[in-house]
């Protein structure tokens, strides 16, 4: 086989542009440049001298972590995938003849903008690109939280326990390759009938436009209702929040009546104390509102697969909060194409 040349690559993309490239509709609908700023701020912290070779633009960094997040890529594969596929090129905006991160480099870049916490000034930054184009926040909240399961680890009942009153085993301590394997944060919970193991991603999502405003992760047992308040969005035009019954409860009526946001949550019966015709009939009503969240977690669900492969909560919040991210710029981008 002959060596593709400059024309044939033209070519090659302009019939992957025909047939709707959605990886160039991204490309262009967002303005990349501006989260350079933040990345190179955690560098600077994470970069204690000059030596060595000069990092890739943080810029295409970043646009390559998005491509992990979008197609579930590791990192070995995300190098291979960056090599075969022009289309990849294409997006992070480099040539066919562009060297091209390892994966090695890539895992590094990760590392340090979730060591540094750079994913929630990310998405905070985007969020406010939201508003500056005409996408703000509109006609109401729905909060929901939806479990990112991570493999489970074969522990003994002693050390599950130690692990859940925030001890390491000592076991463990004396061996650190054997630690550095072990997630200390991830936790047990039960849905229905099932028991899952990981985190939790609490989300707030706005009426109008389906675009998470808000989010925070945390480990897989922590109640859905306890991270209400830091789910609170005062920039929203309709204050009035929608929900399942996980968030039933006099104390969350108490607290958004306090705050002065309408209460839409679902009613929940009780034993003795079923629901009443009328309340069941309310809670369809609210559904009809409600249920655009279980929209947003199906999509979140096919970016992470399974379930997400890393170790410690600082990982999970930076990999989750990545993912809603990369939600909210193709939601976005939907948006932008479809007005």
């Amino acid at each position: 086989m002959g060596q593709l040349g400059f024309f044939d690559i033209e070519k090659k993309l302009q019939a992957l542009s025909e047939l709707g490239d959605p990886l160039e509709r991204l490309a262009q609908a967002i303005d990349w440049q501006q989260f350079k700023p933040v990345i190179a701020k955690a560098f600077r912290k994470a970069r204690k001298s000059n030596a060595g070779r000069p990092p890739f633009d943080y810029v295409m960094m970043f646009k390559i972590m998005v491509l992990q997040h979008i197609y579930n890529l590791s990192d070995a594969q995300t190098q291979f995938q960056l090599i075969d596929r022009f289309s990849f090129r294409r997006f992070i905006g480099v040539g066919a003849e562009d060297t091209i991160p390892d994966e090695k480099t890539i895992w590094l870049f990760r590392e340090t903008i979730t060591r540094t916490g750079t994913v929630k000034k990310l998405f905070a930054l985007f969020g406010r690109c939201l508003d500056n184009a005409g996408y703000q926040a509109k006609k109401g909240m729905i909060v929901d939280a939806s479990i990112v399961e991570v493999p489970r680890q074969r522990n003994t009942v002693e050390e599950n326990r130690q692990i859940k009153d925030g001890e390491v085993p000592a076991e463990w301590g004396k061996r650190v390759a054997k630690l550095r394997q072990k997630d200390v944060d991830a936790r047990w919970t039960k849905k229905g009938n099932e028991t899952h193991y990981g985190y939790k991603d609490h989300i707030n999502v706005d009426v109008k436009h389906k675009l998470i405003r808000k989010y925070e992760v945390t480990s897989a047992h922590v109640h859905d209702s306890q991270e209400l308040e830091a789910l609170f969005d005062p920039t929203n035009t309709r204050q009035a929040m929608w929900g399942d019954s996980a968030y039933s409860s006099q104390e969350i009526r108490d607290i958004l009546k306090e705050r002065g946001i309408k209460d839409h949550i679902h009613r929940k019966g009780y034993r003795d104390h079923s629901l009443t015709a009328f309340q069941k009939a309310m809670n369809k009503k609210k559904s009809s509102i409600r249920a655009r969240v279980e929209h947003i977690f199906g999509r979140i669900s096919f970016l992470i697969g399974r379930w997400i492969r890393c170790i410690g909560l600082k990982r999970a919040q930076a990999r989750i909060g990545l993912t809603n991210l990369v939600y909210n710029m193709n939601r976005f981008t939907y948006l932008v194409n479809h007005a």
